[in-house]
């Protein structure tokens, strides 16, 4: 029953529809659980793949994997088809695309550290403001020494290196204390105990492989199995925010086109918002702003309009909101809000009507042509074509061997980077050899320990092991003196044993 330029919502007094040429005005599906909301994000979803717009959609408890299956036959949606009028109701596949940040029921999602940013990362692990500017700082020296951020091992590597030379760096870019970076590379482990070492890597994620189509012209659903990823919600909100920004940064300006280019559907969009700092809320107030002149609609679905900020909540033009119940103030409050989001129905009392909608009923307003948000009406959600629920293990692997993207992102790449760089410098100073007038020094050295004048008692053990490590250390100190007389001794070293080293000898030497 969809119409060139419309996706059927629903039945109401007249049907409902989402025009197409202001589905980028962003959306908002809001109801309490167990009201129908996931039902209706795969109506929509469906009715944007028909009609040529690829859908990215995160998939919480596993039901959306469903709509790459054939519907199958149920009394109560036959019911509600005819109840609505829908006379050619039929069941439908849609072409899905698995994904899965942690590889285990899709291909591969992953990022570069690159890519994610200081802000992100630091929202990511909750770091306090002197630890994002010593993450700060880690940035900015691997872009100046040309150093690549790839995973969590070169992000390490680097806090590491940084803590290392923290006296130096101090008077260009202000104090880091070894115990902030120690606290980041804390909060680093925690993250990869979490899956995020299986987030951060390459090949990462191409955002043009969310825009595919099929040869008949419908539009891929890429389904982001979520279920295990709702554990880390701090994962999953800033997963969610660095694809809007990858999206921003990638697509050209094209207006109000005819059609979006592509349709994001956020399911426990409080996610988002919840503890984030204003600067972060202001990013994604800015993004959501922005991005639907990139053709892109974002939709957030959530159990709460409050959930989710003024500023953000008004660039959601499309809205669709199920039942909510009005036990407690917060919950009354809720429902107050919802109601005056809604241009007013003569007909019934907005207010009383969202705690009276029975499941699979909801008060739909979408932008027509003009851009002016419709009457609220009481509709009937349309019932889905594709099967409702999830796919089985033998469904999905399928689903996963047959995908455009089968093999593309699956072996995980592991190039040089920041980590192997630092390794090779610190291997490159401890191999490096001591130029020829520093020749002889660590043999003056080591004599205090050989057999020189007044040395006639033979060396014990400890003696002679304190001998050959001090002759070792000192011809490379005297090497690196030699080579730079401003540089420290434990610097020269060029890596944490080499310092530990010299400073147990020397001290040693200067307590005898």
């Amino acid at each position: 029953m969809d119409e060139d330029g419309r996706i059927f919502i629903g039945g109401a007094e007249t049907p409902q529809f989402l025009d197409l040429r202001r589905a980028n005005r962003h959306g908002l599906i809001t109801g309490a659980t167990g009201t129908g909301k996931t039902v209706t994000l795969q109506v929509l979803a469906e009715g944007f793949s028909n009609a040529g717009v690829p859908v990215f959609v995160t998939d919480i408890k596993g039901d959306l994997s469903g709509i790459a299956a054939q519907g199958e036959p149920r009394d109560f949606l036959a019911a509600r088809a005819a109840a609505i009028g829908m006379a050619h109701y039929a069941h439908d596949r849609f072409p899905a695309v698995p994904l899965d940040l942690f590889g285990d029921q899709g291909h591969p999602v992953r990022a570069t550290v690159s890519e994610m940013g200081p802000l992100l990362l630091a929202r990511l692990m909750n770091l306090t403001d002197a630890q994002e500017g010593a993450l700060n700082i880690a940035f900015r020296i691997a872009d100046e020494q040309g150093m690549l951020l790839l995973d969590l091992k070169d992000l390490q590597a680097m806090l590491t290196h940084i803590a290392e030379d923290a006296s130096a760096l101090t008077t260009r870019y202000g104090n880091v204390s070894k115990a902030t970076v120690g606290a980041i590379q804390r909060r680093l482990l925690v993250l990869e105990q979490q899956g995020g070492d299986r987030f951060f890597g390459e090949p990462a994620f191409e955002i043009g492989d969310l825009m595919r189509t099929t040869r008949d012209g419908r539009g891929y659903v890429s389904v982001l199995a979520a279920d295990r990823l709702m554990q880390s919600p701090r994962l999953y909100a800033t997963f969610l925010l660095w694809l809007l920004s990858e999206l921003f940064e990638a697509l050209p300006e094209v207006g109000d086109p005819e059609r979006p280019k592509l349709v994001f559907f956020f399911d426990e969009a409080h996610l988002l918002f919840d503890e984030a700092p204003e600067a972060l809320v202001d990013k994604v107030e800015q993004v959501v702003r922005l991005i639907r002149s990139k053709g892109v609609g974002v939709y957030f679905v959530t159990q709460n309009p409050l959930d989710v900020p003024d500023t953000v909540s008004a660039q959601l033009g499309n809205r669709i909101q199920h039942a909510l119940r009005a036990y407690t103030p917060r919950e009354q409050k809720a429902v107050r809000a919802a109601a005056e989001t809604f241009r007013p129905n003569p007909a019934f009392k907005t207010v009383e009507v969202i705690g009276e909608l029975e499941v699979g009923e909801a008060l739909v307003s979408t932008l027509d042509g003009k851009g002016v948000p419709s009457m609220v009406q009481r509709t009937l959600i349309r019932p889905p074509a594709a099967r409702l629920g999830t796919l089985s293990p033998t469904e999905r692997r399928g689903l996963i061997d047959n995908s455009p993207l089968a093999d593309h992102y699956d072996t995980p790449v592991d190039r040089e980077s920041a980590f192997e760089m630092l390794q090779q410098r610190a291997a490159a100073a401890l191999t490096e050899e001591p130029p020829a007038e520093a020749a002889g020094i660590g043999d003056f050295l080591g004599s205090i320990f050989g057999t020189g004048a007044g040395r006639s008692r033979p060396l014990t053990t400890g003696q002679r092991v304190a001998r050959d490590v001090t002759r070792t250390v000192a011809n490379r100190v005297a090497g690196q003196v030699a080579a730079n007389v401003g540089r420290s001794v434990a610097g020269s070293m060029g890596s944490s044993i080499g310092r530990a080293l010299v400073r147990g000898v020397l001290g040693s030497m200067l307590r005898r």
